[in-house]
């Protein structure tokens, strides 16, 4: 019997000195995952703050290119309009529409490229242009010798600010366009305010190519715009004549990767 009664001793003294071995190798297994995932969440951090650098540093050297190479170019042909406006009317004559028109764009230009180098300088998605300037735009395009008409339709309210500056910039390229591309065109603006879309058309009836545009800077840029909120652009020949630029903007964008 007292054998008996200290082999069960002896096995429970054995148990008890296994399951505080488990415990202790629990807990410092625990300790071990729990460094191992810290160590997993200092590198991701480490990784997130080297592409934020990076990418600060590619904005940096974007602004400096975009100022030494546009900035001088703009600056001459705006100085060159307003000696010819101010020769004209030395002279006692009107300036021409077109060199008007030029002088407008050229100081348009120039507040367009500051903001986007401020943009790439501060990063906080601000640029200050959007469908508010849509009436000066379009007023110098009917000065360049396009008529443009607007229509909208739906209840306007105020849009995300990528969507805001995705509109602008898909009419604002598709009526240059038609400015150098189509002839002798009238164009249409059409702003369509939906319960979740905005749909912006631009449509002219210029001579038409009859077929598919080649992808250039401008289409590509546009296509990049919509579909990084998620949304859908078309850009095709009428079936006789003209060209036509649609884009559907969701209100509620989600940036895709």
């Amino acid at each position: 019997m007292r054998t008996d009664r200290g082999w069960r001793r002896f096995y429970a003294t054995g148990w008890l000195i296994s399951l505080g071995v488990g415990a202790v190798a629990f807990a410092v297994w625990q300790a071990y995952v729990r460094e191992v995932e810290q160590r997993a969440e200092e590198a991701e951090r480490t990784r997130d703050e080297t592409a934020r650098r990076r990418a600060v540093e590619e904005r940096l050297r974007i602004a400096r290119e975009l100022h030494d190479s546009l900035t001088h170019s703009i600056s001459v042909v705006t100085v060159q309009a307003g000696v010819a406006v101010h020769l004209a009317r030395k002279r006692g004559e009107e300036p021409t529409a077109a060199v008007l028109a030029i002088q407008e764009a050229g100081h348009d230009a120039a507040r367009e490229l500051r903001s986007t180098l401020d943009v790439l300088r501060r990063d906080d998605g601000a640029d200050g242009v959007g469908l508010a300037r849509l009436d000066t735009l379009v007023e110098r395009v009917r000065a360049s010798g396009v008529p443009v008409a607007v229509t909208v339709t739906g209840e306007r309210r105020p849009l995300p600010p990528d969507v805001d500056r995705t509109a602008y910039r898909v009419v604002q390229e598709a009526l240059t366009n038609v400015a150098r591309h189509a002839g002798d065109a009238s164009a249409t603006v059409r702003l369509a305010y939906g319960p979740g879309v905005l749909t912006v058309r631009v449509d002219d009836d210029g001579r038409g190519a009859g077929r598919p545009p080649t992808p250039g800077h401008g289409l590509t840029g546009m296509h990049e715009r919509v579909t990084a909120l998620g949304g859908r652009l078309t850009a095709e020949p009428g079936e006789t004549r003209g060209f036509s630029v649609a884009a559907e903007l969701p209100l509620a964008p989600e940036a895709r990767s």
